[in-house]
């Protein structure tokens, strides 16, 4: 089993910048793919970032790419995600999630997630 934990969320203006982490304890021997969903009111889950065992390859939605990067400290069993430039549209509950063998754009594809972390941009 993974426990993740988010963190870093809050309220930032539009432009601004922000930086969530995700935590992972537990069985981090063996380590796991990544990946960021969000998921704002009434709507679906959707993905945002993810980033493979080595930090050597990473993807992401169209919607963020050029503003967010995600990153990696495997030291420390914990993934990023640097989000600049914010606009009112990326206000959600950011989630972290972890997959031994996947790594991808499909949610119910990871074994493991987070309890979500919220953000919100003002305008």
């Amino acid at each position: 089993q993974v426990q993740l934990v988010e963190s870093g969320g809050g309220l930032v203006q539009a432009g601004g910048s922000l930086r969530v982490s995700c935590a992972a304890s537990g069985r981090t021997r063996s380590n796991y793919h990544m990946g960021w969903f969000r998921q704002a009111p009434g709507k679906e889950r959707e993905f945002v970032a993810a980033i493979t065992k080595s930090g050597g390859s990473t993807i992401y939605a169209d919607s963020v790419k050029g503003r967010f990067t995600i990153s990696r400290d495997n030291a420390k069993n914990t993934v990023y995600l640097q989000m600049n430039t914010l606009k009112p549209e990326d206000t959600a509950v950011y989630y972290c999630a972890a997959d031994f063998a996947y790594w991808g754009r499909q949610d119910y594809e990871y074994d493991y997630w987070g309890q979500g972390t919220q953000v919100t941009v003002s305008s």
